[in-house]
C-alpha cells in the first residue's frame, strides 16, 4: 500500500479546491465529542471535494485542548485519512465550548461519509 505524503495529499487538495467551481458539501454524520464540557456552537466539515470525487469517507479523531474562555487552544491528529483531515480541524477550530475554570482536553471524532 502507497502512502501520500501530507504536504502532497493538501497540495492536490488545494489545487483543485482553487480550480473547483462546485461548492463542497457539508460531511454526514454528527461528530462525536468525549469532552467534559457542553458544547455550545458545533461547526460541521465540509466535505473535501477530492475526498468526494474518489468516495473517500472514514473517522478522524482529534484530541482537542479548550481554553477556560470556551475556545478551542489546540488540536492534534490521532488518525483519520490526509484528505479529509483539514477539513475536520478547520471545524473543530470554530466550535465554542461553555467557559471553565482551566484548561480542559477530550477528543472529538468527525465521520465523513461519501454520498453515492
Amino acid at each position: 500500500m502507497r502512502v501520500i505524503p501530507r504536504w502532497l495529499a493538501g497540495g492536490l487538495l488545494a489545487l483543485l479546491a482553487a480550480a473547483s467551481v462546485v461548492q463542497p458539501s457539508p460531511a454526514f454524520g454528527q461528530p462525536e465529542a468525549t469532552i467534559t464540557r457542553k458544547v455550545k456552537n458545533k461547526v460541521s466539515p465540509l466535505y473535501p471535494e477530492m475526498a468526494r470525487r474518489l468516495s473517500i469517507g472514514g473517522t478522524v479523531k482529534l484530541v482537542v485542548v479548550v481554553a477556560p474562555n470556551g475556545s478551542v487552544k489546540s488540536s492534534k491528529v490521532l488518525g483519520g485519512h490526509p484528505l479529509l483531515v483539514n477539513a475536520a480541524e478547520d471545524a473543530l477550530r470554530k466550535w465554542k465550548f461553555e467557559p471553565g475554570p482551566d484548561e480542559s482536553s477530550g477528543v472529538v471524532e468527525f465521520t465523513f461519509r461519501p454520498q453515492n
